[in-house]
Protein backbone atom coordinates (compact mmCIF):
# COMPACT_ATOMS: atom_id res chain seq x y z
CA UNK A 1 0.00 0.00 0.00
CA UNK A 2 3.07 2.41 0.79
CA UNK A 3 4.35 1.46 -2.97
CA UNK A 4 1.21 2.46 -4.29
CA UNK A 5 0.96 5.90 -2.25
CA UNK A 6 4.86 6.71 -3.04
CA UNK A 7 4.27 6.20 -6.86
CA UNK A 8 1.37 7.78 -7.18
CA UNK A 9 3.03 10.65 -5.53
CA UNK A 10 5.91 10.36 -7.97
CA UNK A 11 3.88 10.69 -11.07
CA UNK A 12 1.84 13.59 -9.62
CA UNK A 13 5.45 15.65 -8.93
CA UNK A 14 6.68 14.72 -12.05
CA UNK A 15 3.92 15.79 -14.60
CA UNK A 16 4.35 19.44 -15.30
CA UNK A 17 2.28 22.56 -15.00
CA UNK A 18 0.47 23.78 -18.25
CA UNK A 19 1.86 26.44 -19.23
CA UNK A 20 -0.50 29.70 -19.99
CA UNK A 21 -0.74 30.30 -24.14
CA UNK A 22 0.48 33.97 -24.64
CA UNK A 23 -0.78 35.81 -27.90
CA UNK A 24 -1.06 38.89 -28.99
CA UNK A 25 -3.57 41.44 -27.23
CA UNK A 26 -6.37 42.59 -30.59
CA UNK A 27 -6.29 45.95 -28.60
CA UNK A 28 -2.94 46.42 -26.84
CA UNK A 29 -2.52 48.65 -24.02
CA UNK A 30 -0.66 51.82 -24.64
CA UNK A 31 1.01 54.54 -22.00
CA UNK A 32 1.72 57.72 -23.33
CA UNK A 33 3.91 60.27 -20.72
CA UNK A 34 4.76 63.37 -21.29
CA UNK A 35 6.56 66.88 -19.87
CA UNK A 36 3.99 69.17 -20.30
CA UNK A 37 5.47 72.79 -19.08
CA UNK A 38 6.30 71.51 -15.22
CA UNK A 39 3.46 69.07 -15.03
CA UNK A 40 4.03 65.13 -15.89
CA UNK A 41 0.74 63.65 -18.10
CA UNK A 42 0.32 60.35 -18.13
CA UNK A 43 -2.38 58.30 -20.66
CA UNK A 44 -2.86 54.96 -20.40
CA UNK A 45 -5.37 53.10 -22.89
CA UNK A 46 -6.05 50.24 -25.17
CA UNK A 47 -5.66 50.57 -29.02
CA UNK A 48 -8.21 48.73 -31.11
CA UNK A 49 -7.43 48.44 -34.79
CA UNK A 50 -10.16 49.19 -37.87
CA UNK A 51 -9.34 45.29 -39.49
CA UNK A 52 -11.40 46.41 -42.85
CA UNK A 53 -14.56 47.24 -40.42
CA UNK A 54 -15.71 51.24 -40.68
CA UNK A 55 -15.61 53.29 -37.47
CA UNK A 56 -17.25 56.30 -36.97
CA UNK A 57 -20.93 56.45 -37.20
CA UNK A 58 -20.92 51.88 -36.89
CA UNK A 59 -18.34 50.87 -34.63
CA UNK A 60 -18.44 53.79 -32.61
CA UNK A 61 -21.84 54.87 -32.88
CA UNK A 62 -22.59 58.68 -32.99
CA UNK A 63 -24.48 60.27 -30.34
CA UNK A 64 -23.53 57.71 -28.05
CA UNK A 65 -21.10 57.13 -24.97
CA UNK A 66 -17.80 55.68 -26.10
CA UNK A 67 -15.10 54.14 -23.86
CA UNK A 68 -12.67 55.63 -25.81
CA UNK A 69 -10.43 53.10 -26.74
CA UNK A 70 -11.29 49.35 -25.37
CA UNK A 71 -11.01 47.00 -22.41
CA UNK A 72 -10.48 49.30 -19.18
CA UNK A 73 -11.14 53.04 -18.76
CA UNK A 74 -8.96 55.24 -20.94
CA UNK A 75 -7.00 57.36 -18.44
CA UNK A 76 -4.98 60.67 -17.80
CA UNK A 77 -3.35 61.60 -15.12
CA UNK A 78 -1.86 65.42 -14.14
CA UNK A 79 0.40 65.87 -11.69
CA UNK A 80 -0.53 69.08 -10.86
CA UNK A 81 -4.07 71.00 -11.46
CA UNK A 82 -4.92 71.66 -15.15
CA UNK A 83 -7.57 73.52 -16.79
CA UNK A 84 -10.20 72.33 -19.53
CA UNK A 85 -12.50 75.23 -20.69
CA UNK A 86 -12.99 77.35 -17.52
CA UNK A 87 -12.59 74.31 -15.49
CA UNK A 88 -9.83 73.31 -13.20
CA UNK A 89 -9.24 69.58 -13.23
CA UNK A 90 -7.03 68.62 -9.52
CA UNK A 91 -4.30 66.96 -9.64
CA UNK A 92 -5.07 63.11 -10.35
CA UNK A 93 -6.31 60.65 -12.69
CA UNK A 94 -9.99 60.82 -14.52
CA UNK A 95 -11.18 58.16 -17.28
CA UNK A 96 -11.90 59.82 -20.23
CA UNK A 97 -15.37 59.61 -22.14
CA UNK A 98 -16.54 60.48 -25.65
CA UNK A 99 -19.82 61.37 -27.16
CA UNK A 100 -18.68 61.27 -30.67
CA UNK A 101 -20.80 62.67 -33.30
CA UNK A 102 -20.27 63.67 -37.57
CA UNK A 103 -19.18 67.40 -36.59
CA UNK A 104 -17.60 67.24 -32.87
CA UNK A 105 -17.23 64.82 -29.91
CA UNK A 106 -18.12 65.91 -26.37
CA UNK A 107 -15.09 64.65 -24.39
CA UNK A 108 -16.10 64.33 -20.47
CA UNK A 109 -13.44 63.78 -17.77
CA UNK A 110 -14.25 61.80 -15.28
CA UNK A 111 -13.69 61.47 -11.45
CA UNK A 112 -14.43 57.61 -11.47
CA UNK A 113 -12.05 55.44 -13.13
CA UNK A 114 -13.63 52.22 -11.77
CA UNK A 115 -15.35 51.13 -15.19
CA UNK A 116 -14.92 48.74 -17.44
CA UNK A 117 -16.09 50.25 -20.47
CA UNK A 118 -18.89 53.10 -19.74
CA UNK A 119 -20.04 53.50 -16.49
CA UNK A 120 -23.61 51.92 -15.65
CA UNK A 121 -25.26 54.98 -14.40
CA UNK A 122 -23.38 58.06 -15.84
CA UNK A 123 -23.30 60.56 -12.92
CA UNK A 124 -23.00 64.14 -14.31
CA UNK A 125 -21.33 65.18 -10.57
CA UNK A 126 -18.40 63.27 -11.32
CA UNK A 127 -17.38 65.12 -14.92
CA UNK A 128 -14.94 67.43 -13.84
CA UNK A 129 -14.64 68.89 -17.04
CA UNK A 130 -16.00 68.83 -20.56
CA UNK A 131 -15.09 70.01 -23.93
CA UNK A 132 -16.73 70.17 -27.34
CA UNK A 133 -13.97 69.26 -29.82
CA UNK A 134 -14.52 69.99 -33.73
CA UNK A 135 -14.21 66.90 -35.70
CA UNK A 136 -11.03 67.32 -38.23
CA UNK A 137 -11.24 65.13 -41.13
CA UNK A 138 -7.65 63.37 -42.25
CA UNK A 139 -6.99 62.71 -45.97
CA UNK A 140 -4.97 59.33 -44.68
CA UNK A 141 -6.63 56.89 -42.48
CA UNK A 142 -5.38 56.27 -39.32
CA UNK A 143 -5.84 52.49 -38.56
CA UNK A 144 -5.14 51.93 -34.98
CA UNK A 145 -7.08 54.28 -32.17
CA UNK A 146 -4.21 56.80 -31.42
CA UNK A 147 -3.76 59.71 -28.43
CA UNK A 148 -1.30 62.30 -28.46
CA UNK A 149 -0.11 64.94 -26.85
CA UNK A 150 0.66 67.44 -29.41
CA UNK A 151 1.19 71.01 -29.43
CA UNK A 152 3.50 71.47 -26.70
CA UNK A 153 4.01 75.08 -25.26
CA UNK A 154 5.10 75.77 -21.56
CA UNK A 155 1.43 76.42 -20.52
CA UNK A 156 -0.09 73.92 -22.30
CA UNK A 157 -0.92 70.99 -24.78
CA UNK A 158 -3.64 69.47 -26.87
CA UNK A 159 -5.07 65.76 -26.08
CA UNK A 160 -5.13 64.64 -29.72
CA UNK A 161 -7.58 61.06 -30.33
CA UNK A 162 -7.17 59.59 -33.84
CA UNK A 163 -9.04 57.03 -35.79
CA UNK A 164 -9.84 56.19 -39.27
CA UNK A 165 -10.08 59.56 -41.12
CA UNK A 166 -11.41 61.40 -37.55
CA UNK A 167 -9.08 63.70 -35.49
CA UNK A 168 -10.48 65.99 -32.65
CA UNK A 169 -8.62 68.31 -30.20
CA UNK A 170 -8.93 69.07 -26.50
CA UNK A 171 -6.60 71.78 -25.20
CA UNK A 172 -5.61 72.26 -21.92
CA UNK A 173 -3.39 74.31 -19.65
CA UNK A 174 -1.11 73.32 -16.54
CA UNK A 175 0.14 76.07 -14.43
CA UNK A 176 3.83 76.10 -15.49
CA UNK A 177 4.55 80.24 -15.23
CA UNK A 178 2.68 80.23 -11.78
CA UNK A 179 4.92 77.38 -10.65
CA UNK A 180 8.32 79.00 -12.09
CA UNK A 181 7.61 82.56 -10.96
CA UNK A 182 6.99 80.94 -7.07
CA UNK A 183 10.31 79.11 -7.71
CA UNK A 184 11.91 82.13 -8.99
CA UNK A 185 10.77 84.28 -5.97
CA UNK A 186 11.86 81.42 -3.53
CA UNK A 187 15.32 81.17 -4.95
CA UNK A 188 15.86 84.94 -5.08
CA UNK A 189 14.71 85.24 -1.79
CA UNK A 190 18.07 83.06 -0.72
CA UNK A 191 18.90 80.62 1.04
CA UNK A 192 15.98 79.14 3.79
CA UNK A 193 16.21 78.09 7.37
CA UNK A 194 16.86 74.12 6.18
CA UNK A 195 19.08 75.05 3.78
CA UNK A 196 21.33 76.88 6.52
CA UNK A 197 21.09 74.00 8.83
CA UNK A 198 21.36 70.97 5.75
CA UNK A 199 24.49 72.76 4.66
CA UNK A 200 25.60 73.24 8.68
CA UNK A 201 24.76 69.76 9.40
CA UNK A 202 26.99 67.70 6.49
CA UNK A 203 29.88 70.24 7.06
CA UNK A 204 29.50 69.27 11.13
CA UNK A 205 29.31 65.36 10.04
CA UNK A 206 31.72 65.22 7.45
CA UNK A 207 33.87 67.24 9.79
CA UNK A 208 34.52 70.12 7.14
CA UNK A 209 35.23 73.81 8.01
CA UNK A 210 33.13 74.09 11.59
CA UNK A 211 33.63 78.23 11.00
CA UNK A 212 31.56 77.87 8.09
CA UNK A 213 29.13 75.21 9.51
CA UNK A 214 28.81 77.90 12.95
CA UNK A 215 27.94 80.66 10.41
CA UNK A 216 25.24 78.94 8.89
CA UNK A 217 23.72 77.13 11.73
CA UNK A 218 22.85 80.25 13.62
CA UNK A 219 21.94 81.52 10.35
CA UNK A 220 19.38 78.79 10.33
CA UNK A 221 18.77 79.12 14.34
CA UNK A 222 18.15 82.85 13.82
CA UNK A 223 15.38 82.19 10.78
CA UNK A 224 13.37 79.64 13.04
CA UNK A 225 14.09 80.07 16.75
CA UNK A 226 11.69 77.24 17.38
CA UNK A 227 13.60 75.15 15.56
CA UNK A 228 14.88 72.66 18.61
CA UNK A 229 16.37 70.27 16.16
CA UNK A 230 18.33 72.65 14.97
CA UNK A 231 19.78 74.18 18.29
CA UNK A 232 20.52 70.90 19.07
CA UNK A 233 23.22 71.11 15.79
CA UNK A 234 24.04 74.04 16.58
CA UNK A 235 25.19 73.08 20.71
CA UNK A 236 27.03 70.73 19.23
CA UNK A 237 28.65 72.29 16.63
CA UNK A 238 29.72 75.03 19.19
CA UNK A 239 31.10 72.26 21.44
CA UNK A 240 33.35 70.44 18.76
CA UNK A 241 34.90 73.71 18.43
CA UNK A 242 35.64 74.04 22.25
CA UNK A 243 32.96 77.09 22.91
CA UNK A 244 31.45 75.13 26.11
CA UNK A 245 29.54 78.22 27.29
CA UNK A 246 27.93 78.60 23.84
CA UNK A 247 27.18 74.91 23.52
CA UNK A 248 25.40 74.76 26.91
CA UNK A 249 23.50 78.13 25.76
CA UNK A 250 22.03 76.18 23.22
CA UNK A 251 21.49 73.33 24.41
CA UNK A 252 19.67 74.52 27.04
CA UNK A 253 17.66 76.73 24.51
CA UNK A 254 17.25 73.42 22.42
CA UNK A 255 16.08 71.69 25.67
CA UNK A 256 13.32 74.18 26.12
CA UNK A 257 11.72 74.04 22.67
CA UNK A 258 11.59 70.41 23.09
CA UNK A 259 9.72 70.39 26.15
CA UNK A 260 7.60 73.09 24.42
CA UNK A 261 6.92 70.50 21.57
CA UNK A 262 6.94 67.61 23.39
CA UNK A 263 9.17 65.78 21.71
CA UNK A 264 10.83 63.50 24.23
CA UNK A 265 13.90 61.99 22.41
CA UNK A 266 15.10 65.90 22.13
CA UNK A 267 14.76 66.41 25.74
CA UNK A 268 16.94 63.53 26.74
CA UNK A 269 19.71 64.00 24.16
CA UNK A 270 19.99 67.99 25.41
CA UNK A 271 19.87 66.53 29.44
CA UNK A 272 22.59 64.01 28.35
CA UNK A 273 24.99 66.79 26.99
CA UNK A 274 24.07 69.39 29.65
CA UNK A 275 24.92 66.11 32.13
CA UNK A 276 28.18 65.67 30.16
CA UNK A 277 28.94 69.20 29.94
CA UNK A 278 28.56 69.67 33.76
CA UNK A 279 25.71 72.24 33.66
CA UNK A 280 23.09 69.67 35.22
Amino acid sequence: MKKCIVFAMAILVSVPMMAQIQSPQPSPASKLMQKVGLTDVTVEYSRPSMRGRTIMGNLVPFDKLWRTGANQNTMITFSTDAMVGDKTLKAGTYAVFTKPSASSWEVYFYTDTNNWGTPQEWSDDKVAASYTAEVMTMEMPVETFTITLDDLHNNGATLGMLWENTYVGVPFTVPAKEMTMKSIESVMKGPSANDYFAAASFYFQEGEDLGQAKKWIDKAVSMNSNAFWMMRVQSLIYAKMGDKKGAIEAAKRSLAAAKAANNADYVKMNEDSLKEWGAM
